[in-house]
């Protein structure tokens, strides 16, 4: 992409950004009710407001704690158990009903016990967002496994890699990564969400979540908007983040590599 070409594409979208901005903040005058939609401006206020005071850190750092743990967890069980199944016929029969039984079960529906099990602590949030992010991955990651050409195994198998271990590694993990790194990418997209949720029965009294519901209880609707919008930056920049991992480092090879 040249230099012309960049700067078309960020104006289209900071373009696209403003007019949403306008339109919201005409929508709010004319509805002129803060508690049913709060005005750009106001909400600007209030954004402001809290990065003053320094509140807004505090509740970002606490809920990408809680975020770190259900992800990091997600992806050291998820990995494991999308590649046995992917590989392992009599291991997928024997997961994959348990699998299909537990994942249409909202994470929401995991806070009694995550309650239960590890009490109001940062790990029964971390376990809610975990329980959104691992099943995409486990799929994704038994999807890249299963799929992966026979005549790659074959080619491998011809030119030494007989063990199972070794075909694992060296041929099925490379041709998977790509399933992997969606899977990951999907998990985070829902265990974000699940933040919200997580942070519902007052694991602390700081965090994105928790101030959502706060505030709701209070009817403060721009500072409620103001923490929901800062949930989707914040969402967005994790996915930018990880996609130039994903496309400068770990699946650099699609494109070809620079020399």
């Amino acid at each position: 992409m040249d230099i012309g070409q960049g700067l078309r594409k960020r104006t289209l979208e900071l373009t696209s950004i403003a007019t949403a901005v306008v339109i919201w903040e005409i929508a709010a005058r004319i509805i002129d009710i803060k508690y049913i939609l709060p005005s750009f401006t106001s909400v600007a206020s209030a954004f402001i407001g809290l990065v003053q005071e320094g509140e807004l850190y505090r509740d970002i750092l606490t809920s990408l704690n809680y975020f770190v743990i259900g992800i990091g967890l997600a992806i050291l069980v998820g990995i494991p158990i999308g590649t046995l199944m992917g590989w392992f016929k009599s291991i997928d029969r024997v997961v994959d009903p348990i699998i299909e039984m537990i994942r249409p079960i909202p994470p929401l529906a995991w806070i009694t016990f995550a309650i239960l099990w590890f009490g109001l602590t940062k790990y029964a949030a971390g376990f809610v967002i975990f329980i959104g992010a691992v099943f995409p991955i486990i799929i994704n990651t038994y999807t890249g496994f299963k799929n992966t050409p026979r005549v790659l195994v074959e080619s491998g198998k011809v030119l030494g890699c007989v063990r199972n271990i070794d075909i694992i590694y060296r041929i099925a993990l490379p041709s998977a990564l790509p399933s992997i790194a969606t899977g990951i990418r999907v998990g985070m997209g829902v265990g974000w969400m699940c933040v919200v949720a997580a942070e519902l029965f007052g694991v602390s009294t700081y965090g994105l979540g928790w101030k959502i519901w706060h505030w709701n209880d209070l009817h403060h609707m721009d500072m409620v908007l103001t923490y929901m919008l800062v949930l989707g930056m914040i969402a967005l920049m994790i996915d930018r983040l990880f996609r130039y991992l994903v496309e400068e480092w770990w699946l650099k090879w699609q494109s070809g590599v620079v020399v």
